[in-house]
């Protein structure tokens, strides 16, 4: 018998040992197999949620790194202790007086913690100021942050990719994700690509156009060296295959405060505006006034592009603002992990393995098992905002992360997680049957990126064997 046919009986005997029952998915324990990936780097639970007969589990209790799938935890949380119509609040507050339309001193900002505050907020916020009869600021943009700690940040630190935006840091006063899109609109009579970034920010400089490249669009991404080593000062090196039409790169270059300083000028000078002192951060003075606010849309909405979009900064944002909302203090990823684990223990999920870094998956070490996930969703099934959290996942062949995975279409609700080590889904599946399954699976090795087809081969069996 060859090596590689050892190898893969030794995988399916090994997995077939572990305490289960029911039947036993043969195309996912072989697919698993055929990436090489051992018995002891998967972990599954198929699990019964309303009287169906299929229930299988294999290293379910074992501390996983779960990527992205943390999400569920962090979003099945907020939905308990802050609530399903909870809003965040930036609010825009004056202190000194108004002669005319001159505010004499500074314009205050407090953050609230919004993870989508986005560019269009800005812009409401902005003319609200000038409707309060507002044209020129003299005195300094005060931001105030103190809902979260000072939140120390190295967005190169998790892979070296530190213009990328899904390795953005949270803050009090996010704005559109601290991202500039940069994009690239072939021309092929010029034989050039032109370059539009949005938003508008303040200062920074870009090329208006690459060079035009001729053949198919391959990969694109590649021939493009985008230097952000002065963040104000964009330059693109290398060419655009016209092929490709038109696309979009996200990037997140600058540092939070500067950022939103860029963004507000901008907006404030294009509405006519203007203001002559600096940006700086600290706190409102108990004499201001409020001139405008902004509410972000309830988190049953916010948690739908959580999840379906895996978005991880949003995710971060949430998990601070469950600390901030323990009352002991500013938001911090200490007091977030407590506030975490004292609803869970509310609960009654016992949780032991629970490691939690930033709430969001793009860590490390934070690890679950699949059994607890698996309890996570099932308690999250039967309480009152089931609604709330089923309605956020991303929906097999619909959309979302899971739009393109080989899975009966409109089957599966199911969060997934990606990392270079690392696969993973969770979610619920409804079987072909009409009955309803909790589904955890968690890869943890070096060939997981090999190993996706064995969890849509899981998902496949629970749909035609629940």
């Amino acid at each position: 018998m060859q090596l590689r046919t050892l190898a893969a009986f030794a995988l399916v005997v090994c997995l077939r040992a572990l305490p289960a029952a029911g039947a036993e998915p043969d195309a996912y324990l072989a697919r698993l197999a055929a990436a090489h990936v051992p018995a002891d780097a998967a972990a599954v639970v198929v699990r019964p949620l309303d009287g169906g007969a299929l229930e299988w589990s294999a290293n379910e209790k074992k501390p996983m790194n779960p990527a992205s799938t943390m999400k569920l935890v962090t979003t099945y949380s907020a939905l308990h202790l802050l609530g399903p119509a909870y809003q965040f609040r930036t609010e825009v507050l004056a202190e000194g007086p108004v002669a005319g339309d001159v505010l004499h001193g500074p314009l205050y900002v407090r953050g609230g913690g919004d993870p989508h505050l986005v560019i269009e907020d800005l812009w409401l916020l902005v003319n609200r100021v000038r409707g309060f009869g507002i044209r020129e600021i003299r005195g300094d943009l005060v931001l105030d942050k103190g809902i979260f700690d000072p939140l120390p940040h190295d967005p190169g630190e998790f892979d070296g990719e530190e213009g990328r935006a899904y390795n953005v840091g949270p803050d009090a006063l996010l704005l559109n994700f601290k991202s500039i899109a940069i994009t690239l609109v072939p021309d092929p009579a010029m034989k050039v690509a032109h370059v539009y970034v949005i938003p508008e920010v303040a200062g920074l400089k870009a090329p208006r156009t690459v060079p035009g490249l001729p053949g198919g669009c391959g990969d694109w991404r590649a021939g493009l060296q985008i230097d952000i080593n002065d963040p104000m000062n964009v330059r693109i090196r290398g060419g655009f295959p016209l092929a490709c039409g038109e696309r979009l790169i996200h990037l997140g270059a600058l540092e939070h405060t500067n950022y939103f300083a860029a963004v507000f000028r901008a907006l404030w000078e294009r509405q006519g505006g203007t203001w002559t002192g600096k940006v700086r951060e600290g706190t409102v003075s108990a004499a201001a006034r409020l001139v405008a606010a902004q509410e972000s849309a309830p988190l049953s909405s916010l948690i739908r592009d959580i999840n379906k979009y895996s978005n991880n900064v949003m995710t971060q944002q949430l998990f601070l603002a469950m600390g901030a909302a323990g009352g002991g203090g500013p938001g911090n990823p200490q007091r977030g992990a407590a506030a975490v684990r004292g609803l869970l223990a509310a609960r009654a999920i016992d949780a032991p393995e629970l490691i939690l870094e930033n709430g969001c998956g793009l860590s490390r070490v934070e690890r679950i098992s699949a059994n607890t996930l698996a309890n996570v969703l099932g308690d999250a099934w039967k309480s009152q905002w089931m609604p709330e959290l089923m309605a956020s996942l991303p929906v097999s062949g619909v959309d979302g992360t899971m739009k393109s995975r080989n899975v009966p279409a409109g089957a599966a609700h199911m969060k997934t997680g990606m990392l270079e080590d690392t696969r993973a889904v969770a979610g619920y599946v409804l079987s072909a049957s009409g009955r309803r399954y909790v589904v955890v699976a968690i890869i943890n090795h070096a060939n997981a990126r090999y190993a996706t087809a064995a969890h849509d081969a899981l998902i496949e069996w629970v749909y035609r064997t629940g």
